[in-house]
């Protein structure tokens, strides 16, 4: 009986999860929110995590019911993210570790959406989509690595969302990202966008550029509606998403998707892949946005399956990187 506890801070989310043998024991969750047509800076994200942190570790150790003692191992995110959001999250690890006299494990951020998304959805072997505000890649599993088949040469997916969320002034409660979601539900007119597939890469700053540039224009035409922008810009970048993943899942003779990540609540997103996975006999999954959306349990699940394997890691090794590539990471606890 092991138990791990999580701690999650890379970017504008702080997040604390406990979980014990694949049973999620408590996911407490903070989203330092600000005004409409700003982003997070990262100092002020800090401050934020910084504000939090003690509360939500309280709410997540009376949630589930445990005690210091009875922690195994303590996990935090090392990387990729924001560099003083995930440095301040690391100092009150490091604390904890010689407070509680536990064992500290590093933790991979993308690899900790993988092994969440695994754990939840039961998805054995499957073609992984990461799509968050900062990330945007397609993986496979492969000699003990999770190798990246395809990814962004410039911005994240969830990146360009966000920024054309701020172009339109949406709210940034609960996300930029999900308030475009609820407008292009209701676009009805698609307006042709660049559409950037380079391989099994994928290039959304040209997009992005596209749309800003000609927004206004468009709207003080009339020529279309703002729902309408939001619907063809999802449209639009979830096709090469699409694309890409199915690419990936023919060369690997897979016949699972499984999609990770902020972006990967996103129900269109979920449609589109279901109709790809359908046309080739194959099985699509997804979580909600308890786990998809950055969160502490995801860092304590990857951090567990890690410490079962036999992984530590030194104090002196427990800095922060912000660019942590997947494929770094030896995964020691897959077959």
């Amino acid at each position: 009986m092991t138990i791990a506890i999580g701690f999650e801070g890379s970017a504008n989310k702080i997040g604390i999860g406990i979980i014990q043998d694949g049973q999620v024991l408590s996911n407490v969750r903070k989203t330092y929110i600000t005004p409409p047509g700003q982003g997070f800076l990262p100092g002020q994200t800090a401050k934020h995590h910084q504000e939090h942190i003690l509360d939500i570790l309280q709410k997540a150790l009376e949630e589930a019911k445990v005690k210091p003692q009875d922690i195994d191992c303590l996990c935090y995110t090392k990387g990729p993210g924001m560099g003083a959001p995930l440095v301040s999250v690391a100092v009150v690890v490091r604390t904890l570790s010689q407070l509680w006299k536990k064992p500290i494990v590093a933790v991979n951020h993308c690899i900790g959406h993988i092994e969440m998304g695994r754990l939840i959805t039961g998805a054995n072997n499957p073609i992984v989509l990461y799509v968050s505000g900062g990330n945007t890649q397609v993986i496979a599993y492969s000699q003990r690595r999770y190798r990246i088949f395809g990814e962004t040469i410039d911005i994240a997916v969830g990146n360009c969302l966000d920024r054309f969320a701020r172009v339109l002034k949406l709210s940034n409660d609960p996300s930029p990202g999900y308030n475009i979601e609820q407008m292009a539900k209701r676009g009805k007119k698609y307006i042709e966008l660049p559409y950037v597939v380079k391989g099994m890469d994928v290039s959304f700053s040209g997009i992005l550029s596209y749309i800003e540039s000609t927004a206004h224009n468009l709207l003080k035409k009339g020529a279309c509606s703002e729902e309408d922008l939001c619907f063809s810009l999802q449209e639009t970048v979830f096709a090469m998403l699409v694309e890409t993943t199915e690419r990936a899942m023919a060369h690997c003779n897979s016949n699972e998707v499984l999609i990770v990540g902020g972006v990967g609540c996103n129900t269109r997103l979920q449609e589109m892949m279901a109709e790809m996975t359908r046309e080739r006999g194959a099985t699509v999954y997804a979580t909600d946005e308890r786990y998809c959306i950055d969160n502490g349990v995801m860092i304590a699940q990857a951090g567990w399956e890690m410490f079962r394997a036999g992984h530590v890691t030194p104090i002196e090794d427990t800095w922060c990187t912000q660019r942590y590539r997947t494929d770094e990471v030896e995964v020691i606890w897959r077959d």
